[in-house]
């Protein structure tokens, strides 16, 4: 277990702070053992729940053309049948996984190739789980071209506790099944859209694992 380098500066800071927040209510407080002993308690909370946000786990990815792993770590929310408009301009099977402050928050690659297509789409922070959220809010769609033959596409959604988006790649970059793409800073979703015929592995309300989960296995 590491910490990711999204959050090593932000926990710095967040330790300078806290300390430094240490001495101001010991000197309000002229010392009182009570109140000083109550801020170290939440202090020391605070900065547990935001260092256990950044954690990065080691993680064992097993290279399958044929499976389709969790780009996320969450709770799966949507299984349907959906139309992706933006690049794929068909129907095809969409699995959205919601990642909640709990969660690792790193995105990982769902199948090993190239990525085909990428663009980042500012917007705004509806809840993930209203149903314009993948259209209206802060998101990213990267298209995979998978060495199994079909594109996936793959789309990080901010909410509204998470503002803000990370991506590691750009087009024509190759990735191999597992390896981190991105990561969204204090809970959100990420959607896949499959082809149709992709032979469903999970159900809703399964909880998933980024790079180790198979959420489907193409055909």
């Amino acid at each position: 277990m590491t910490i990711h380098k999204e959050g090593r500066r932000l926990l710095f800071v967040l330790l300078l702070v806290l300390s430094a927040g240490y001495f101001g209510v010991d000197w309000l407080s002229s010392g009182q053992e009570t109140v000083t002993t109550l801020y170290i308690i939440v202090a020391l909370v605070v900065y547990l729940l935001v260092l256990q946000f950044f954690r990065l786990p080691k993680i064992s990815v097993k290279n399958n053309e044929s499976h389709i792993l969790a780009p996320a770590e969450g709770k799966v929310v949507v299984i349907e049948e959906a139309i992706e408009d933006e690049y794929l301009k068909e129907k095809r099977k969409q699995i959205s996984i919601f990642m909640s402050p709990l969660n690792v928050h790193v995105n990982r690659m769902p199948a090993s190739g190239s990525v085909k297509f990428f663009k980042y789409h500012p917007g705004k922070y509806l809840v993930a789980w209203h149903p314009k959220s993948s259209t209206e809010n802060e998101r990213t769609t990267m298209v995979v071209a998978t060495k199994k033959g079909p594109d996936v596409l793959v789309r990080q959604i901010a909410g509204a506790v998470a503002r803000r988006i990370k991506w590691y790649v750009k087009e024509g970059q190759q990735l191999a099944q597992g390896d981190e793409f991105g990561f969204i800073k204090f809970g959100s979703r990420v959607d896949i859209f499959l082809p149709l015929d992709a032979d469903i592995k999970v159900k809703i309300g399964d909880k998933t694992k980024g790079g180790e989960t198979v959420l489907a296995v193409l055909k």
